[in-house]
């Protein structure tokens, strides 16, 4: 109870120091490409912030599902100073911790934090987006928050994109529409917009478009691998951060326009929704409630010959994406072991069985992969192939494609620091990094054996002070201070090194141990030891 009482009080404190905060603000305005918007200048941060500024047009009406449509200009000033609302979406990760204006299909928002002074000019610019499996997610969470990012000297965005059914939704009506006979991508279609309009506008707040890095984490990160590979997107970015993450099977990979109309169609049929004119002409409460019935997990993106006229190795390998310099890595344990072992016990046997099922004949290879002589192994090695089978793989095939197919630095890291415990004793973790309450049914969590999936946000955004649901100790303020230097310094310059950090080294072509810098409270570089597991599952996935 006493804990419990702690957790409360902190939350009444950190109520009252952002109401504190704001009450140090003044009024500040910017005049952008479609007219004055007026923010908030923090004099006590020294950060002007922008929320719920707009980079498109609402995709409602006529424009659901079509590719995003300019801004119409307004006159006088428009006030942005709280999140605009978030896309639709039901409440599939747990508890998300919005600070949006609410849930809508008019959502097209983005947010700026902005160190400038009045002289500041060309400062470096990243722009974040947000994961949740392209069905979820919201630029104003608070650990995607961008102001310690920007007290590095970095003006920071954060936007919107659109999801599920809203956002990669495909179908041959809407196909026969476009100039490129093609159809989905909407969300994707989003960021490049983003992009575009950071692009035009970023000077204004003190940034320079020629230093634009793009990031993100989950279906974030498989967001950047796929805006590097676009047409349209891979020139208007000077670096990339991918943070669990690619667009490469088995990870939401990409499908043939034919089965993406195919799926669209089918969705729409069994909705009893016959046209495209009667689809549209659907409430966005219809459309929510038809896709959530249909039990779909969102829709795959497509290779519409527009967005994406190939697969990420077909494009990499041809030498064909943004050359631009590259930091990605993982989470020592993505996922837990029970994924893999289908609530079994971690005893030799059952993973040598669980091995088998899933590779009939190239088992003996895995299991010289992954130890499984007593159970401590079997829980280490259930962890690494569920991980790996999840979202290791996909990242490491990125790194490895892009690293043998660009002049441009690649740097790789692991990280490893293990979240703390929760403060209030009646939470449990969601699965992209949101809490639940425990209830009588919920099982005893095992003890992690590594960095879960989405647990690195906060770090590397300098954001644990937001994230109060964790009992924070030193060694995580240390840890984050690293990583948060390690991604400004790379921001900055396309290079992670400098401020008496740990020496990284960019990894070379075709090297089989390459640098990895373990990010946890003492961070080092090691070199990688683990790859033959990700050789193995490149020829088993046939993604060479």
């Amino acid at each position: 109870m006493k804990k419990l009482f702690g957790f409360l009080a902190l939350q009444i404190l950190v109520v009252l120091v952002v109401n504190a905060q704001n009450k140090n603000a003044f009024g500040v305005q910017v005049k952008i490409e479609n007219g004055i918007i007026e923010g908030n200048y923090d004099t006590k941060s020294g950060i002007q912030t922008y929320f719920g500024v707009p980079f498109a047009a609402p995709p409602v009406g006529n424009l659901r599902w079509k590719a995003p449509q300019p801004v119409k200009n307004w006159v006088g000033i428009k006030e942005t100073k709280v999140f605009g609302p978030r896309p639709m979406q039901a409440v599939v990760f747990g508890d998300m911790n919005s600070r949006s204006n609410g849930v809508s299909e008019d959502c097209l928002y983005l947010n700026v934090w902005t160190p400038a002074k009045r002289n500041t000019k060309d400062l470096p610019v990243l722009l974040y987006f947000y994961g949740g499996g392209n069905v979820a997610g919201d630029a104003s969470e608070p650990r995607y928050d961008g102001e310690s990012m920007a007290k590095k000297g970095i003006v920071v965005v954060t936007c919107n994109y659109r999801l599920n059914v809203f956002g990669n939704f495909a179908h041959p009506e809407l196909s026969a529409e476009t100039s490129y006979k093609g159809s989905g991508n909407y969300g994707l279609l989003d960021q490049v917009a983003a992009m575009k309009w950071v692009q035009k506008n970023i000077a204004a707040f003190g940034g320079d478009p020629k230093k634009v890095t793009i990031a993100g984490e989950s279906a974030g990160s498989i967001s950047v691998s796929y805006q590097m590979a676009s047409p349209l997107g891979k020139d208007l970015i000077a670096g990339a951060i991918g943070e669990s993450g690619a667009g490469i099977n088995p990870t939401l990979a990409p499908v043939t326009l034919a089965e993406a109309e195919k799926q669209g169609a089918e969705f729409a049929k069994n909705a009893g929704v016959l046209s495209l004119k009667q689809l549209r002409a659907l409430s966005s409460r219809e459309l929510y409630e038809m896709y959530n019935e249909s039990k779909r997990f969102g829709f795959p993106v497509v290779l519409d010959g527009y967005f994406l006229p190939k697969t990420l190795p077909e494009i990499f390998n041809a030498k064909q994406q943004a050359q631009v310099p590259l930091l990605l890595g993982w989470n020592s344990a993505e996922i837990p072991g029970g994924a893999f072992m289908f609530g079994m016990p971690n005893t030799t046997e059952n993973f040598i069985t669980r091995v088998k099922k899933e590779y009939p004949v190239d088992f003996e290879e895995v299991l010289k992969l992954y130890p499984h002589s007593n159970e401590r192994e079997v829980e280490l090695s259930a962890t690494a192939l569920a991980s790996d089978r999840f979202i290791s793989y996909s990242t490491w095939k990125w790194f490895d494609l892009h690293r043998n197919n660009s002049s441009s630095p690649v740097y790789r890291y692991m990280f490893s620091k293990i979240r703390p415990p929760f403060v209030d004793k009646s939470l449990v973790a969601g699965l992209a990094g949101g809490t639940l309450k425990k209830d009588g049914n919920t099982p005893k969590a095992p003890e992690p054996v590594g960095a879960s999936h989405a647990s690195e946000i906060e770090y590397c955004m300098g954001n644990l002070y937001l994230a109060m649901e964790f009992d924070w100790t030193a060694d995580d303020y240390k840890t984050s201070e690293t990583m948060l230097n390690y991604f400004a310094n790379f921001i900055k310059t396309g290079n992670p090194n400098g401020d008496k950090l740990p020496e990284w080294q960019a990894a070379k072509a075709g090297d089989k141990t390459p640098p990895v810098m373990n990010i946890n409270t003492e961070s080092k570089i090691e070199k990688a030891m683990d790859d033959a597991r990700y050789e193995f599952l490149d020829k088993a996935y046939k993604n060479k």
